[in-house]
Order: C-alpha cells, then structure tokens, then sequence
C-alpha cells in the first residue's frame, strides 16, 4: 500500500513539474524583444501652439498653421515688413 501512494505522489510531481515547465517554455518560444516605435515627429502651429503632423500642416508666411482661418490670422496680425 505505502508502494502505491508512493508511486502516486511521484506521478503527481513529475505531472506538476512538466505542466509548470512547459507554461514556462510556451511563454518564452517565438518571444522576440520589439523595440518601441518612434513617436511621428510633430510641429507646432505658429498661432494657437497646437501640435500636428507636417502632413497635415499649412505653411505660411510665419511659420506652419494648422488651419487655414489661423493662417489667415496670423498673416493679418504681422504684416510683412
């Protein structure tokens, strides 16, 4: 009887052991460190200090805009010389 028990505790142990390994294992197969993707590089609109992609701004006379009216605006508040 103490020979069957026996038996049965290390069977269990061993199936405990593999099962705890093989979590490990599964986590670590395929993993491949990612480096972080760099942040777009923004600009700042010259009249409201908003920041947006080059792609989406208005250049203008003093500096990039990201609309059309606050282009307009700044262009009226600083004349060319």
């Amino acid at each position: 009887m103490k020979l069957i028990l026996f038996v049965v505790a290390v069977l269990a142990l061993v199936w405990l052991l593999r099962r705890s390994l093989g979590a490990v294992a599964k986590r670590h197969v395929g993993d491949k460190p990612v480096a972080p993707e760099a942040p777009p590089t923004m600009i700042t609109c010259a009249q409201c200090g908003v920041h947006l992609p080059p792609n989406e701004a208005l250049p203008g006379r003093g500096g990039v805009f990201c609309s059309e009216p606050h282009r307009s605006a700044y262009e009226r508040a600083h004349p060319a010389p």
